[in-house]
């Protein structure tokens, strides 16, 4: 009896020690193809502007609608590509998925036409969609035996999408001026590395069956909690399509069209785009790395309230920096300062809302497209703010970006009212598994 409990004890151990390696290969492989696309979108963006420049037309509603159809493409195929992974093994299904991403930045710059800017933003939806659901289902089923493995391996994909803003930026803008067209076949090969990498490290990854998937899509779909979520989510993820789509790089770094402080002020330097992104990610990733210790202890609710409030702050902050032609260069730091406190505040959202998510699923058959949903709601919200992107990039320059994050963020906070205070809406999370997860 005493051999048997001591077998089953040391189970979880022998499990994360013979998991790690095919676990780590698989959330770096994932961290490349979110570097690989977060230059692509720098990259871009940049390039359009360059053309812009020479005798080519190209405004800030074509950059909006290409990143548009970047996220249709990857919202419509995410639950079909979830169901697939599903049913059967999603290895070779990510695999794929990365190669598609390489073709996809590969052709972009063939030639200067819309038709395959277009065609090359879709395959690049449909890339992330083969990975992302699949991805995602394969970690939670690979820690279901370690819940502190499971912390940890959470957190590290978290962190994969900010380096994918961070280094992806920086990335992207350096490699422009060094290679400028060619930069892009450069970024493919990365796309290869990570497809490489997801095959080594989804070896374990198991089919399940087209019964179950279909089960688990049913499920997600009645959930109550997800339901009530959703449309703030979807606001959320429209002001990651409002800022992180190319819209952002083309205002950044086209010639200064009006005297705002921040439209145009990379036109000479495309290189520092990316530096800015990098800082950014870096107050995000330490607020995200704050509120690990702070989420234990509050209500998901109550976090979303308190991440939600700080964004129109970081909006006035941002709108006043925007405005500062005029000030000291001292003054503006010291406003710059202000508001990146406030943006370590604001990124408590996106932990708080897939601990939501995650315990909503809790016990869900065909995880695989169950977490379909992840890519849905981002992919509607990243379209609704791509779109809006355009639309007001083009009349108001950054100070339309800003007026589209304010109006999303007092209606995020406003459709939370209706999102139900419970008891098992809390965190349940052991004090061991948040230092783990923070050991990053």
């Amino acid at each position: 009896m005493r051999r048997s409990f001591l077998r089953s004890a040391s189970a979880p151990e022998t499990f994360r020690k013979s998991s790690t390696p095919e676990l780590t290969a698989a959330i770096l492989g994932y961290s490349f193809l979110r570097i690989a696309s977060g230059a692509s979108a720098v990259l871009i963006g940049i390039y359009l502007a360059h053309l812009n420049s020479t005798d080519m037309h190209i405004d800030a509603r074509l950059i909006g609608m290409l990143g548009a159809a970047s996220f249709a493409a990857e919202l419509i195929a995410s639950i079909p590509l979830g169901f697939v992974a599903d049913a059967i093994s999603p290895r070779w299904l990510m695999m794929s998925g990365a190669l598609l991403g390489a073709v996809a930045v590969g052709i972009f710059a063939l030639a200067p036409a819309p038709e395959i800017f277009y065609f090359s933003r879709i395959l690049d939806g449909l890339a992330v969609a083969a990975v992302t659901p699949p991805l995602l289902a394969y970690l939670a089923q690979s820690t279901t035996q370690s819940s502190s493995l499971r912390a940890r391996v959470m957190s590290f994909f978290e962190l994969s999408l900010l380096a994918g803003l961070a280094l992806g930026g920086v990335l992207g803008s350096q490699l422009w001026p060094r290679f400028h067209k060619h930069a892009f076949t450069l970024l493919a090969l990365l796309y290869c590395a990570s497809a490489l990498l997801l095959l080594v490290g989804a070896q374990r990854a198991r089919a399940h069956g087209a019964r179950t998937a279909l089960h688990g899509l049913k499920q997600a779909l009645r959930n109550p909690q997800i339901r009530a979520l959703a449309p703030v989510w979807l606001c959320v993820n429209a002001v990651l399509g409002l800022w992180l789509g190319p819209t952002t790089a083309y205002l950044f770094t086209q010639r200064r069209a009006t005297l705002q402080y921040l439209d145009g002020i990379f036109a000479a330097t495309p290189t520092r785009m990316g530096w800015m992104l990098l800082a950014y990610s870096v107050l995000f990733g330490v607020g995200v790395l704050l509120w690990s210790f702070v989420l234990p202890h509050l209500r998901i609710r109550t976090a979303m309230f308190l991440s939600l409030g700080a964004m129109p702050w970081v909006c006035v902050g941002l709108y006043a920096v925007n405005h500062s032609t005029g000030w000291s260069s001292g003054l503006r730091a010291l406003v710059l300062a202000a508001t990146g406190l406030i943006v370590m505040v604001e990124s408590g959202f996106t932990p708080a809302a897939l601990a939501w998510l995650a315990q909503s699923l809790v016990g869900s058959d065909g995880k695989g497209v169950a977490m379909g949903i992840y890519s849905v709601l981002l992919g509607i919200g990243a379209i609704t703010g791509s779109l809006l992107a355009g639309w007001l990039g083009g009349r108001l320059r950054i100070d339309g970006l800003l007026l589209g994050t304010m109006m999303l963020a007092i209606l995020a906070l406003t459709l939370l009212h209706w999102v139900a205070d419970n008891d098992s809406s809390h965190t349940h999370i052991t004090l061991e598994e948040v230092h783990e997860s923070s050991r990053i």
